[in-house]
């Protein structure tokens, strides 16, 4: 069944102090609609899902790989493309506002197994 969804009417999500977010998935796609405090990281982590990241409000910092050399800022209207497997973190400089697609869908965000950002 196709069924329309308003943002507005998702629930919103207090990940930790620094994080909220809101999520709408289907099979095979899931998409985040998040908000962060100035400071927030978003620890090292890898993860099977290819990931797209959108920034509307804010900047954000990444690092990529183990050893977390590659370095990319992203701004407002800014996005990128993150491969599956690929070691990350980010850094959020001043107050952030993305939206986040995965495919698969973060399945351990749904079981409620995402450790490492309700620290």
């Amino acid at each position: 069944m196709v069924k329309a969804i308003n943002w507005k009417d998702v629930p919103e999500e207090q990940v930790n102090p620094y994080m909220k977010r809101k999520l709408v998935y289907g099979d095979r796609v899931m998409i985040a609609k998040m908000k962060f405090k100035d400071g927030f990281v978003v620890p090292l982590h890898s993860h099977e899902n290819e990931q797209i990241t959108h920034v509307t409000f804010g900047s954000m910092r990444f690092w990529f790989g183990e050893d977390k050399k590659e370095v990319i800022d992203l701004h407002e209207g800014d996005t990128i493309v993150i491969p599956a497997n690929l070691p990350h973190e980010a850094l959020m400089i001043g107050d952030v506002e993305e939206t986040d697609t995965w495919a698969p869908p973060r399945l351990d965000w749904l079981d409620g197994t995402d450790l490492y950002l309700k620290r």
